[in-house]
């Protein structure tokens, strides 16, 4: 290396001061995500998943190339942007220590080929870049409008970065023309510009490259800095986002956080302010790259309602960078021994239920803009309830998230601080809770009416097994739809009788059954369902069962994801994965095939699919249930499905606002052409059974259950009723 001139010097000090002012910034930001709550133990265990996913979903952009035209162009930006920081690295040290190469160190080959790479990222890089500008500024995609983006910064940005390529490559054209160790093999780019700029005097070319290698340099820290202040956080912060998520594992996928409801001095459940989200909910909002693939995917959204779940993130940050300041002040006199008399640090809303917060010590009285800042909160300043009550818990803005961010968890947990803390909820619910409390179903049908549908089938229960020292297959699990609903009942009995058909020996538990708490719990009411919940294991653990058969998504995802929390540990299987394992096996008598090609639809379940990836069992169920089959997918299917509205308790709201969720999907369903469309959830049923009325279409729903039980051989079917 060359000696060090007094501008290597003027540049050591520039960097010394960019670092120094971005290390701050970082220990600023880490510091508020400590205003969360406490640390999670989940958030560190299963570290082969936590690493799959950091590689798949973070490095190798798996979840952003779903979008097959903007994934490419982002996951373009960023592996440029991984191979052209050792370039960067390159660039800053030559600033330091004249004449500084990895040349030095590397064996030609290897530096060949990385000159070659810097060169070819680089284009990537600006191609890429001028394609998202173009798409910001001229096609305008919907998902990039709206609330909770900003597309000056985001211009500005896509603007600074394709800055650097342009410098970069001018760097490389000047330093080709001055023939300044530059071979042309190894900077292709460079040598097209060099000849380009070989007319130009040597003054001109020296001067060329220095004002070029300075405006990148100083563009590269002043990008670097601008980070923490923009919605660019994101590229500090996805992969470690993506590595601590659990959305897509470790752990139980869709399963809500219990809540200590008994806990010491508890006053606030749920979160109605920043301090009572999880440190892990606010790193979501330093994530979010406000790519609104969220949006764009929410039911409630796309049919004009309020909610948008990039929204809920963008306001969760915004609110952090908001009180978090004031709080860290405030947190400081007390650190520096101020004891005046005065306000308490965070308001009511500090030192929370979950034991986020600091102590709570007096402090000088804020003044005025601090208080109106300590009296504003995220729940009605920021996020209203009407949007939080539009959610259908579909979880699809989950699964479509490139960052591993879970929008879901944040409206859950606000939804508890309505319902909990503060009676706030829409009125049509209150009939379902009190039902659920006092009748341990949503419709307060009496309970002595559970197994009425039963009667004349001769089902055993399992009361009567146990006392004849009997032990079923499995347990079928009605659910409350099954067991009251006219309609549902149809196909629980439909199930029930391929159970008998195919010498399935198994019991229901009758009378003793009752709803499992999870439409309370998806309301926010926390209580209900732990009263409910717990009452439930109780029962099922009593009786040693450990296979459950239930053909209710909710249902099959409560028992078996959440039930293991308070101590119900069982084998649960859909009623599409059993049918399917009892076709398989050859178990269900069915009718001789006929000539007739059936074209059916299958609509995918939220609570089935998204949360528990069974989406190939009921499809194989109907083409082994109908051999001549034209299975027809609507628009939107499997992971991408849509919902049918149902969820999150929307079962018992009316829609308001917009288009009808249902009927949206319905009439995707329709479009098919489809002459039946196939359905493995009761409130599937409902909705899309409804859809149809609507539409005035004449398309027949069933379910799986109804399918296969129709196809039962004559004999078969007559012992089995």
């Amino acid at each position: 290396m060359e000696q060090m001139t007094t501008g290597n010097f003027v540049f050591a000090a520039v960097l010394l001061g960019a670092a120094g002012f971005f290390s701050f910034n970082a220990q600023r930001l880490a510091r508020y995500l400590q205003f969360g709550t406490g640390a999670e133990s989940s958030r560190v265990s299963d570290m082969p998943t936590r690493v799959r996913n950091l590689l798949v979903i973070g490095f190798a952009q798996s979840k952003i190339l779903r979008d097959p035209l903007a994934g490419p162009l982002h996951a373009g930006v960023f592996w440029g942007f991984i191979v052209l920081t050792l370039g960067s690295i390159e660039i800053l040290l030559q600033g330091v220590f004249n004449g500084f190469s990895y040349d030095a160190f590397l064996p030609r080959s290897v530096f060949a080929a990385y000159t070659l790479s810097q060169e070819f990222f680089a284009l990537l890089v600006l191609g890429a870049v001028s394609a998202l500008i173009w798409r910001r500024v001229v096609t305008k995609p919907k998902r990039l409008q709206g609330p909770g983006t900003h597309q000056a910064e985001a211009i500005f940005i896509l603007s600074m970065i394709a800055g650097l390529m342009v410098t970069l490559f001018l760097m490389s054209g000047f330093a080709s023309a001055r023939q300044h160790g530059m071979e042309p093999g190894m900077h292709p780019i460079g040598a097209v510009l060099g000849r380009a700029f070989g007319g130009l005097s040597d003054s001109t070319k020296f001067a060329g490259f220095a004002i070029n290698w300075w405006a990148h340099a100083l563009l590269l820290l002043v990008f670097l800095n601008f980070l923490p202040y923009s919605k660019h956080l994101h590229v500090l912060t996805s992969l470690i986002n993506t590595f601590f998520s659990n959305t897509s594992g470790p752990g139980t996928k869709g399963a809500m956080k219990p809540m200590d409801l008994e806990a010491e001095g508890v006053e606030i459940f749920g979160a109605k302010d920043v301090e009572q989200l999880s440190w892990k909910n606010l790193l979501d909002g330093y994530s979010c790259t406000e790519c609104g693939r969220c949006t764009a995917a929410c039911p409630a959204n796309i049919t004009g309602k309020l909610l948008s779940p990039r929204k809920i993130v963008v306001d969760t940050r915004a609110r952090l960078l908001e009180k978090a300041p004031v709080l860290a002040a405030r947190l400081e006199v007390v650190a520096t021994g101020a004891t005046h008399s005065g306000g308490e640090i965070g308001g009511d809303a500090h030192g929370d239920a979950h034991g986020g917060g600091h102590a709570v010590a007096e402090v000088p009285a804020p003044d005025a803009a601090t208080q109106a800042i300590l009296d504003k909160s995220l729940l009605d300043h920021y996020i209203t309830e009407e949007e939080l009550w539009a959610c259908t818990s579909c979880r699809a803005c989950v699964q479509e998230c490139p960052v591993s961010i879970d929008q879901l968890e944040i409206i859950n947990e606000m939804r508890r601080n309505l319902v909990l803390t503060e009676s706030r909820f829409p009125e049509e619910l209150l009939p379902a809770f009190e039902g659920m409390e006092q009748k341990g179903n949503p419709w307060a049908f009496a309970p002595g009416d559970r197994a009425a549908w039963a009667e004349g089938l001769s089902i055993p229960t399992m009361a009567e097994l146990a006392a004849s020292n009997d032990t079923p297959e499995i347990l079928f699990w009605v659910g409350c739809m099954g067991s009251f609903d006219d309609r549902a009942k149809k196909v629980t009995v439909a199930f029930a009788r391929i159970l008998k058909a195919a010498g399935v020996n198994f019991a229901i538990l009758g009378q003793e059954e009752s709803c499992h708490g999870d439409p309370a719990r998806r309301m926010g009411n926390e209580y209900l369902y732990q009263v409910l919940a717990k009452a439930a294991v109780e029962t099922l653990n009593g009786y040693k069962i450990t296979t459950i058969v239930t053909h209710c998504p909710h249902c099959f995802h409560q028992i078996g994801s959440e039930f293991p929390q308070w101590g119900g540990t069982y084998e649960v299987i859909h009623h599409s994965e059993y049918l399917e394992r009892l076709l398989r096996d050859g178990r269900v008598p069915m009718q001789e095939e006929d000539n007739e090609r059936l074209v059916v639809a299958y609509h995918d379940s939220c609570y089935l699919g998204r949360y528990n990836d069974v989406y190939d069992a009921p499809r194989e169920t109907l083409r082994r249930a109908l051999p001549i089959l034209d299975l027809v997918e609507p628009k939107r299917t499997k992971d991408r499905g849509l919902c049918c509205g149902a969820g999150g308790g929307r079962m018992w709201m009316e829609e308001k606002e917009g288009k009808r969720i249902n009927v949206e999907r319905t009439e995707e369903l329709l479009a098919t052409g489809a002459e039946t469309i196939a359905v493995a959830c009761p409130f599937c049923m409902t909705m899309i059974s409804d859809g149809v009325t609507a539409k005035g279409a004449s398309t027949e729903v069933l379910d799986l259950a109804e399918i296969v039980a129709g196809r039962l051989a004559l004999e078969a079917a007559r012992s089995a009723s």
